[in-house]
């Protein structure tokens, strides 16, 4: 009865996937249906073929398959026992079968970054919490709870009925260009807007206060947890969706609101400019939108007041307390290499303009940096002037905010405004 009214509930209801699941189909196979809706299997329920160790290049950690399902055995913890896709995932829907041991505690995280600075998957990617609710040992907040976009937003307890450890559960992930939606057993329990006020909000007051930059990726790996206790997985799979562009404004010429500051060089808006000055530490000094930005078409005209030497950083990230890592496109004094691309860990220098370009620039008075970036490939221009085009596969492999620097030394004082950004 439980098994076909759960069938029953999967045809009818607001959960059904793309259409009506026979009641004795098999488990990890798609219908013809959901192939030509375009739906993907993670797991054809006797490999593991399309997952691996987080930070990893194979699957080394002890997880296995039996009877048709994907078993986490146990022996993980908080540092260790994760694996994930080895595809990333940007905007999609995501199903999954699992059950839990007595007493259990596992999750699946989306949006995943790899990076050797990141130890472990949560200090990026946000987290549909699995867990025993009823036999957990210790007691549970709210957001610790089965189905809770853990330590950020909790669920619907009317609607939120989790079957016992031991038995079958169904959850699903909607995550559509930053509108997310978490279900279980035919039961929409959240549904929330990401990286809105209320959600950095919540971000930047709780657990993720110390990681700059948990949930900001708009794409990354689907993770499962083997977070010291058994946990079962099947009909693990997911459909696409398309991505969405926009036209965003980052500067609304009154205050930094969308931004936020790392390091103690000064930040600040007057008559409608934002400015960047050296303070009194004379230290490197950044000013990081708050959210990420991959593919964009992005200009903004700039002034140097003194000295002159910043930059505009591409596909970046936060490295506690203000080192930030990824791309630069130069902005400095003339001679120095303005719409060239520095990279600020490992390579350095990756494309430098020549000597012709370099006149370009106009010392003392308003010039305009534009910056293309799609995929691997990144164009710069000034005012006007092609400056580099250069495809990289690093750097298609990178994602992160747009960040302003202050160079350290001392003695730098830019000015910027007509901030432009459309999103590709």
């Amino acid at each position: 009865m439980k098994i076909k009214n759960l069938i029953l509930m999967a045809c009818t209801g607001a959960f059904a996937l793309t259409s009506c699941v026979e009641k004795n189909a098999p488990h990890n196979q798609l219908s013809e249906a959901e192939k030509s809706d375009g739906w993907e299997l993670l797991f054809d329920g006797t490999t593991l073929d399309n997952w691996r160790d987080y930070n990893g290049e194979e699957l080394t950690i002890p997880w296995f398959v039996e009877d048709g399902t994907i078993v986490a055995k146990g022996d993980g913890g908080d540092a260790s026992g994760y694996i994930v896709t080895k595809k990333e995932y940007e905007n999609f829907e995501l199903t999954w079968d699992w059950k839990i041991a007595p007493e259990g505690n596992s999750g699946v995280l989306y949006h995943v970054v790899e990076n050797p600075k990141f130890k472990v998957p949560y200090v990026t990617a946000p987290e549909y919490q699995l867990i025993d609710d009823a036999g957990f040992p210790s007691p549970l907040e709210d957001w610790q709870k089965t189905a809770a976009d853990y330590a950020m937003h909790t669920t619907d307890p009317a609607k939120t009925k989790v079957k016992p450890a031991g038995e079958w559960n169904t959850s699903k992930i909607l995550f559509d260009n930053g509108h997310v939606e978490h279900w279980l057993n035919g039961e929409k329990v959240i549904e929330f807007e990401a990286w809105t006020d209320d959600w950095h909000e919540r971000k930047n007051s709780g657990k993720w206060v110390d990681a700059p930059e948990y949930g900001l990726a708009k794409k990354g790996l689907i993770c499962l947890q083997d977070h010291g206790s058994a946990a079962w997985f099947r009909n693990v799979k997911i459909k696409e969706l398309p991505r969405k562009t926009e036209e965003v404004s980052l500067f609304n010429g009154e205050d930094l609101k969308g931004w936020e500051v790392y390091g103690t060089e000064k930040w600040y808006v007057e008559d409608g400019e934002l400015i960047c000055e050296s303070g009194p530490d004379k230290l490197y000094g950044y000013l990081a939108t708050r959210n990420y930005y991959n593919d964009f078409d992005f200009s903004v005209d700039f002034k140097q007041e003194a000295d002159g030497n910043s930059g505009v950083f591409i596909r970046s990230f936060i490295e506690p307390v203000a080192k930030v890592n990824g791309w630069q496109v130069e902005v400095a004094p003339m001679g120095h290499g303005t719409g060239g691309i520095y990279e600020s860990y490992g390579r350095g220098w990756i494309a430098e303009i020549n000597d012709e370009q370099q006149k370009i620039l106009k010392e003392g008075e308003w010039n305009t940096l534009r910056i293309r970036i799609e995929g691997d490939n990144i164009k710069t221009w000034l005012n006007g002037e092609d400056m580099i085009d250069l495809t990289d596969e690093k750097i298609g492999k990178g994602q992160g905010r747009i960040a302003l620097q202050i160079h350290d030394g001392g003695g730098i004082k830019v000015r910027w405004k007509n901030f432009k950004l459309n999103t590709l």
